[in-house]
């Protein structure tokens, strides 16, 4: 089937369910730079509060460094928590929207492939 045999209201109803599923990724991709960002923002306040308790000696330099390693190893952990569970619902959000996956995707193509070759083959048989 050609692009010219394939219905106009087809062709649109494809290219909106695409514009919505990148307005989706746009929208993800926001969300996680500004979790990012504040991340950033929060070690530079965790690391500026601690000095600043190292400077009046309310804190030793040494205890002072194992906490901000503490703090950010915790963070770590926490984010990377995050992280996996937003990886997991925005797989479950993308198979209930029918959006194939990358692999999905690699073995049509491959599939494809090997088709074209052997219509080729056809042809010249």
């Amino acid at each position: 089937m050609t692009t010219a045999t394939v219905p106009a209201a087809k062709v649109k109803k494809e290219v909106a369910t695409a514009a919505q599923q990148n307005q989706l990724l746009d929208a993800a991709r926001k969300v996680l730079l500004a979790g990012i960002g504040a991340v950033a923002l929060a070690q530079d306040e965790v690391e500026d509060f601690v000095n600043k308790l190292i400077e009046r000696g309310q804190l030793a330099e040494k205890d002072g460094r194992k906490l901000v390693q503490d703090v950010m190893a915790r963070r770590k952990k926490t984010t990377n928590a995050v992280q996996e569970n937003l990886d997991k619902r925005v797989e479950e959000l993308l198979a209930r929207m029918n959006v194939p996956t990358k692999a999905e995707l690699e073995a049509l193509s491959a599939k494809i492939s090997t088709l074209t070759k052997k219509v080729d083959e056809l042809k010249k048989g």
